[in-house]
């Protein structure tokens, strides 16, 4: 006890579905120890969870879109000429990615006022 980095100890009370929330918090944070949860969200102030579900959406619509600039590319380098129906669809998808994109940003806690 002596050698103790931290030796001023808080006695908390939580009911259950306080301690459920904050249970389910320390695991969403991948945060073993309740007492390190709670200093984290003392010093910084807050905890981010990242949904990384809509990262993947996100990067799943980038990844649509190289593709279809990449068939187009090619099939100008074989033609010559481009189609007024690829430049329509690589549109379709950019906007698809904007909306997204305006979706995970309105999604940060700092975001929301």
């Amino acid at each position: 006890m002596e050698n103790r980095e931290r030796k001023k100890g808080l006695l908390l009370y939580l009911n259950e579905e306080e301690m459920e929330l904050l249970e389910e918090k320390c695991k969403l944070a991948k945060i073993k120890s309740k007492s390190e949860f709670i200093r984290r969200l003392i010093i910084d102030g807050y905890i981010i969870e990242v949904n990384f579900s809509e990262l993947n959406r996100y990067n799943f619509l980038l990844s649509n879109i190289s593709n279809n600039i990449n068939q187009i590319a090619h099939r100008i380098n074989e033609t010559r000429s481009i189609y007024k129906s690829d430049i329509d669809s690589v549109k379709e998808e950019v906007d698809k990615l904007w909306q997204q994109q305006k979706s995970m940003l309105s999604s940060l806690p700092w975001a929301k006022q």
